[in-house]
């Protein structure tokens, strides 16, 4: 059986392009017939500046969200990083194995770091190190697979370096582990700026769908969606035509049907953006409604996280306390 691991970083509300790119995959094929564990890496959110209180509300509606989604606690772990000590245990073991210099190349942190100088804000040490801990979140499980996008393609591949470095220093412990692309996923960009892919944390809202918002703020995003100037129609080209084929991609990934076929199908923009705006918000609906119900009832999803946690502590303390042991420690 294989075991997968993948979470998601509460720095924001979740959004379209979080459920097409990654959690309805985990739902449709992830969580069955593979061992699948799924986490709100809470820990993460801590290596910019945040509110503490901010941290703990988008964790709870995540997790929330996740199960509304259509995550089934019976068929796989759900649960948050800092209920389990063992990542943190884990994370100092892989700084002492970690080097400065590959720390300092990955693309993100190059890419934070300068937002925040450039915003005259300090750089925290731990954006430098948060590859190392992703890297313990994903060895802690011995975690064969890892589905990511290609945003996070150079942690797995540090992780990965870990993992070997590790086991030829100190003897075989981690599993070495793979990123996968996941088959179903959609690629959803911004809808104001659709070069760019849809983040959670971006500035400007007015081109992001969030899975909470209300029907009618979805449309009215969809609507006023960039489009490409020209005359040129709808044709499905992502180079020359981000902006329809942006919204080309939303419906395919919302139906089922080839995002050029359906281009076929169309001689104006008013008519894709509200068949967009339409699937968009019917897509959404069940997932609005099972989280209006969960969040009734807070007491049941924290039930989840509190199950989710003591599985996961079941399988990664022998790990952990083994890595321990490798690299020399004494038993308590």
């Amino acid at each position: 059986m294989t075991r997968i691991f993948s979470g998601v970083k509460p720095t924001g509300h979740l959004t379209l392009g979080n459920y097409l790119g990654a959690v309805r995959q985990w739902v449709a094929v992830d969580q069955e017939p593979d061992e699948a564990l799924f986490c709100v890496v809470d820990l993460h959110a801590l290596t910019v500046e945040h509110d503490p209180a901010r941290v703990r509300r988008l964790s709870r509606q995540a997790a929330t969200l996740l199960l509304a989604a259509g995550l089934d606690p019976q068929r796989c772990t759900l649960f948050v990083q800092s209920h389990v000590d063992e990542h943190t245990r884990l994370a100092y073991l892989l700084e002492c194995t970690a080097a400065d210099g590959e720390l300092r190349r990955m693309i993100q942190y190059k890419e934070k770091a300068a937002t925040a100088q450039a915003a005259g804000e300090g750089v925290r040490l731990s954006l430098l190190t948060y590859p190392v801990l992703m890297a313990a979140d994903i060895l802690a499980y011995r975690t064969d697979e890892v589905p990511v996008g290609e945003d996070q393609r150079q942690h797995v591949q540090l992780t990965r370096d870990l993992a070997v470095r590790f086991n030829q220093r100190y003897g075989h412990t981690f599993t070495v582990p793979k990123a996968t692309h996941p088959k179903v996923a959609a690629r959803v960009m911004d809808l104001q700026e659709p070069t760019s892919k849809m983040g959670k944390s971006h500035e400007n809202a007015a081109g992001i769908v969030y899975l909470l918002d209300e029907p009618g703020v979805v449309a009215k995003k969809v609507m006023r969606a960039v489009t490409d100037s020209g005359d040129g129609g709808v044709v499905y080209d992502r180079e020359a035509r981000p902006g329809v084929a942006n919204l080309l991609d939303l419906l395919a990934a919302c139906t089922g049907a080839d995002p050029a076929v359906l281009a076929e199908g169309y001689t104006g923009y008013g008519a894709l953006k509200r068949d967009v705006a339409d699937a968009v918000v019917e897509l959404l609906r069940p997932v609005r409604e099972r989280h209006a119900e969960l969040a009734a009832d807070p007491a049941s999803v924290d039930k989840v996280l509190r199950e989710g946690a003591g599985r996961a502590r079941e399988l990664a303390r022998p790990v952990v306390d083994r890595a321990y042991e490798a690299i020399g420690l004494l038993a308590p």
